[in-house]
């Protein structure tokens, strides 16, 4: 029987309840129950930092099962970045090990007078003290939880503890839950860690193991992830810079001279061994060593937010820089845009530090600025709030170099070049969000996806990434697929990296758990788990004019010509050959809300809450206060 723990941890209370079957049949799992039971639990009244704030963690319905890459969990809670509607999701071996515990679902919310942990075991959940774990690394916390027994452990660094508004949680030493700061908000419950152990496997049907077997060799046959397979998402470091879609000195530019010196190859120097997640057949990741400094990663969005965006070409920076961002908690992502952006407020006579030069690519300075945000001293200070609430504190135009979307810094991706991402950095519920849809389907050439899932008609400018007509269409797809994903609790990079699994597979795997939509009726789903998201945002206040994309991206960027150069054999930056823009933003964002049944503000419509069951919610999302 699956349960939902309550913990309150301002009165030690801990409450353990059946999940209602109803929310599984509604919304399936990991994301989609962590939204629903945020949406009923928390107000606009309620700030992120506030005791009543929840923090809920979920399992999806294929967590702790056989199925390929069932290895994700979900964090949900009101974001400090956004200050709206926050979800975070890491892979690694905690989510499993959570459903094998019993468990759909932890709903914590209080605060705790004192530093404690969970301990959460079959069926149990149990507040310990952990006064002796506070202010300690992340690594540190956990080879302190891992004693004789075994188990799982998720938590905190300093940088949580500081309430940092870009903090992540860090499971299994290298996974980050970090998108939206749900770090912060669980140092603000004093809640350092949560260590679980399971004692039993979880018992799948027989035509369930079979076909999660099936499944799992199609990904292992799919010649479409050999990049991953080989090299993780560094694969895709020199393809994106031919392309013209690698993030450059805080989004200044899009591609870098120095390619050879942070592509998957120059990084390979320093890989020891290939690291998977709990049943994943790609295993996509990889330990590096520097100087005797172990790190899981670092995969291609920390290469690029602590390598290029701050227009560093040194791997060994980048590989220390990724691990002291895990000792600390930090968001890669977030961290890296917060330092370029310091970068640029110094290169514009705004920003200065007495102990870092602050200049662009300095080694010294993105290691020193990690660690004074992961403490909150000096400038860290500043930037530990993110880019959205430094450049209003620095003032003076600031707000220009300030890359993000509701207060959520932008990932790694260059919406001049890739416009679907743009849209989707936009639109997203989160904020900035690269995986909230995923929209890979043009820029990596996907032909026969695409005719697979839309209209004949529209799949030859669809597929042209300069063409702006219907990535609102590919973008809303992506939505939908992500959001099933995600609630089933399997990685994308099964389903919506390469679309190697389609929804017609996912609902087979459930109908053999005994489920009966079809793939269509899951997505379906995921449409209702977007909607719900948005009501929630509009409940916060958000509205249109929170759908859109720093100014610095209505500039034309040129793209240029990678080339050899002949005496060197080492790549460089050759002639312009055209030029990234955004020709009518607002034209794509107009088309996104009719495809979604949005009105022009982008309010869901009476019509599209009744097709979605999602009356009972709301029943007018503009009254809502």
């Amino acid at each position: 029987m699956p349960l939902t723990a309550t913990i309150n941890l301002s009165t030690g209370s801990i409450a353990n309840a059946e999940t209602d079957p109803a929310l599984c049949t509604r919304f399936l799992g990991g994301r989609g129950l962590g939204a629903k039971l945020l949406f009923d639990r928390v107000g606009p009244a309620v700030e992120p930092f506030d005791p009543d704030n929840c923090l809920i963690f979920t399992t999806g319905a294929f967590s702790g099962t056989p199925w390929p890459s069932a290895s994700r969990y979900h964090v949900t809670f009101k974001s400090p970045a956004t200050r709206a509607y926050g979800y975070a999701n890491a892979g690694g071996h905690f989510g499993p090990e959570l459903a094998r515990a019993g468990f759909d679902a932890l709903i914590i919310t209080g605060a705790s007078p004192v530093p404690v942990y969970l301990l959460v075991t079959d069926h149990m959940v149990a507040i310990r003290p952990a006064a002796h774990l506070w202010g300690q690394t992340t690594t540190a916390t956990q080879d302190a939880l891992f004693d004789p027994a075994k188990g799982r452990v998720l938590c905190i660094g300093p940088a949580g503890e500081n309430r940092v508004r870009i903090a992540a949680i860090i499971n299994d030493y290298g996974r980050a839950a970090a998108r939206g700061g749900p770090g912060a908000v669980m140092g603000s419950k004093q809640l350092k860690a949560i260590h679980v152990r399971a004692s039993q496997h979880a018992t799948t049907p027989p035509q369930f193991a079979a076909m999660a077997r099936r499944m799992s060799k199609r990904l292992l046959d799919d010649p479409k992830l050999a990049g991953l397979r080989a090299d993780g998402t560094l694969c895709l470091v020199r393809p994106k810079n031919l392309s013209g879609d690698l993030p450059a000195k805080n989004h200044r530019l899009s591609q870098v001279p120095f390619i050879d010196e942070i592509d998957a190859r120059a990084l390979d120097r320093y890989r020891v061994k290939r690291l998977g997640c709990a049943v994943c057949p790609v295993r996509c990741s990889r330990l590096s060593v520097v100087d005797g400094i172990e790190v899981e990663g670092p995969e291609y969005e920390t290469t690029d937010a602590l390598g290029p965006l701050c227009w560093n070409r040194d791997p060994q920076v980048v590989i220390r820089a990724n691990q002291l961002c895990n000792e600390y908690g930090l968001d890669t992502i977030s961290t890296g845009v917060v330092i370029a952006f310091a970068m640029e407020c110094h290169d514009r006579g705004l920003l200065s530090d007495p102990d870092l030069s602050l200049v662009w690519g300095d080694g010294a300075s993105i290691v020193g600025l990690i660690e004074k945000i992961g403490k909150r001293q000096g400038v860290g200070n500043l930037l530990a709030d993110g880019v959205k609430w430094a450049a209003a504190k620095i003032g003076n135009g600031a707000d220009a170099w300030a890359m993000h979307v509701k207060g959520l810094e932008m990932p790694r991706q260059e919406p001049r070049f890739a416009k679907g991402f743009g849209l989707g950095h936009a639109t997203s519920n989160r904020g900035a969000d690269h995986l909230y849809g995923l929209p890979t389907i043009d820029v990596s050439g996907n032909w026969d996806t695409a005719r697979k899932i839309f209209p004949s008609d529209i799949v030859i400018p669809l597929m042209d990434p300069a063409n702006e007509t219907y990535k609102p269409d590919m973008l809303v797809y992506g939505e939908h697929y992500c959001a099933v994903t995600d609630a089933l609790g399997i990685c994308k990079f099964s389903t919506t990296e390469e679309y190697s699994l389609l929804p017609d597979d996912l609902a087979q795997g459930l109908g053999a758990l005994g489920g009966e939509d079809t793939g269509a009726e899951l997505l379906t789903i995921g449409e209702r788990i977007v909607n719900l998201e948005r009501l929630y945002n509009i409940r916060e206040g958000l509205s249109r004019s929170d759908d859109c994309l720093p100014l610095r991206f209505q500039e034309p960027l040129p793209l240029l010509a990678n080339e050899t150069d002949p005496a060197t054999e080492q790549t460089r930056l050759g002639a312009p050959i055209r030029v990234g823009r955004l020709i009518d933003f607002e034209a794509m964002l107009d088309r996104y809300y009719r495809l979604r049944g949005w009105d022009r503000d982008g309010r869901p419509t009476a019509e599209t809450l009744a097709r979605l069951g999602l009356a009972e919610e709301v029943h007018d999302p503009s009254s809502q206060s």
